[in-house]
């Protein structure tokens, strides 16, 4: 807690005491790098001496490839926060931050590599990087491409030019070479969700005629949620094609298919609106291929990833001796989850890798969920001084800590032929408001505090014992406390 409380304060005394105490090369500390490094990533204002005790104490040294990892991560998103505060090209660590990614990503050689430095670039959201995001999605093998085409699809649609829509046209419609089906449909979501072309959307449409069935069932949900969310940029050009007969009709969107998506609004209010959407999407065996459920917030044309969880499974088909999609290399057997929190994104974790990975898990799991991340985190800290006609001045402060604890687990049953999966997510918000009038003859504090609990957990099971393959969703919501 008190490494978590000094990233919080960034006070020159805090991040020495920091840099005295923390120490990267020893695996016992490896927790506590964690934290310190979790807490300087979602730090609200960032400052270059953070940036720089980062940097420091990454560079040259061997470290365990978790820490290094969220490193990296961790740069980016730091680069990313200082860049809005109008410091990029003012501060020598920031440019230094910057040259680290970019020098580690040409230097890349293994594939893990590669989609970690992608990730600190998509956390960054430096424009400038745009073409190298680009030339990675197009060119790079199927994990690669996916992150790539992640970190773009987190630009505002300013920054989603005719070079990048362009791209993804190649991507999704396989122009140069075929690509595994969650990269066409990510760079499909870049083409919908940006100001997107009739002729896009048409040909996005009229594509899933050649598609896989639950490929094209999760495509064509995904345009029919445009046509129903009130605040998509391009729902009243998409009602305008609907009126075609030759498209909107029952045999075209009368997909069968297990594969679903679904987005809608949990709170509207004149200035905010938050948003709830679950993406499901299976193999045609019936397996589930991914999962992503998100917590949104949209306010004055700005979108703010409160919270998404990824969670992926492939090669599981191979294991049922099922064949895998024309075009489509064999996958490797793997599942891992990532998670998204205000907009910073967090290093995967990989549950098992290969058939071999997976067996040791079975017969040496410890039962004990996986955990993403856990710490206590400064999200807000806002002051202000308010001069009033009156001549007198108001102060104000607002501080917002938020306790949080995410993890997972997977359980393979070989003998019950069961996958089951569970992310807990528990977390508690403290607010923190204080309003202050200081004059000669008058002073006066107005104090507010608030406090809000909540835990959410997702489970899912899957049978493959018999076919077709039978699938449990649960979504738990513990009762949330406010005070």
């Amino acid at each position: 807690f008190i490494v978590e409380a000094a990233v919080a304060a960034q006070s020159v005394a805090s991040l020495a005491a920091l840099s005295e105490f923390l120490d990267f090369g020893k695996e016992e500390s490896k927790p506590l790098l964690e934290k310190f490094l979790y807490a300087a990533a979602f730090s609200p204002r960032p400052s270059g001496e953070l940036l720089h005790l980062v940097l420091d104490k990454l560079a040259g040294k061997q470290l365990a490839p978790e820490t290094w990892e969220m490193g990296m991560v961790a740069v980016g998103s730091l680069v990313g926060k200082l860049c809005q505060q109008k410091l990029c090209g003012l501060q020598q660590e920031v440019e230094r931050g910057v040259e680290t990614i970019l020098r580690g990503l040409r230097g890349a050689e293994e594939e893990r590599e590669v989609v970690i430095y992608l990730l600190a670039l998509g956390n960054a959201l430096l424009p400038g990087t745009i073409p190298t995001l680009l030339e990675h999605a197009e060119e790079g093998p199927a994990a690669v491409t996916a992150t790539a085409i992640s970190a773009l699809r987190r630009f505002p649609a300013r920054h989603i030019s005719s070079k990048v829509k362009r791209a993804m046209r190649r991507i999704f419609h396989e122009k140069r070479k075929s690509y595994e089906r969650t990269c066409r449909l990510a760079a499909a979501e870049i083409l919908l969700d940006n100001q997107p072309s009739p002729m896009d959307v048409v040909n996005i449409l009229l594509a899933t005629r050649e598609m896989e069935t639950e490929t094209a069932k999760f495509l064509l949900l995904k345009v029919q949620n445009s046509l129903h969310s009130h605040h998509h940029p391009a729902r009243w050009m998409m009602k305008d094609i609907m009126r075609d007969p030759q498209i909107n009709n029952y045999d075209f969107f009368s997909k069968a298919g297990t594969s679903s998506s679904f987005s809608g609004p949990l709170t509207v209010t004149q200035d905010l609106l938050s948003t709830f959407g679950l993406d499901l999407l299976f193999l045609e065996g019936g397996f589930l291929r991914k999962s992503v459920s998100e917590f949104s917030l949209l306010s004055r044309g700005r979108r703010l990833r409160a919270a998404q969880v990824t969670f992926e499974a492939q090669g599981m088909e191979s294991m049922m001796g099922e064949t895998v999609s024309d075009g489509e290399e064999e996958p490797e057997l793997m599942a891992g989850m990532s998670v998204t929190f205000f907009d910073v994104q967090l290093r995967p974790v990989v549950f098992f890798q290969g058939y071999t990975d997976l067996m040791a898990k079975v017969l040496l799991s410890s039962g004990e969920p996986t955990s993403m991340v856990r710490g206590n985190l400064l999200l807000m800290d806002h002051h202000q001084v308010i001069p009033l006609q009156s001549g007198l001045q108001v102060t104000i402060k607002l501080q917002g800590g938020l306790g949080l604890d995410i993890s997972a687990d997977v359980d393979v049953g070989i003998w019950e032929q069961e996958l089951r999966t569970g992310i807990n997510a528990r977390g508690s918000l403290s607010m923190d408001f204080q309003a202050e009038l200081d004059s000669p003859f008058l002073q006066a504090t107005l104090r507010s505090q608030a406090e809000l609990e909540t835990s959410i957990h997702f489970d899912t099971t899957l049978r493959f014992s018999s076919s077709p393959v039978l699938m449990c969703l649960q979504l738990r919501e513990e009762q949330v406390p406010y005070r």
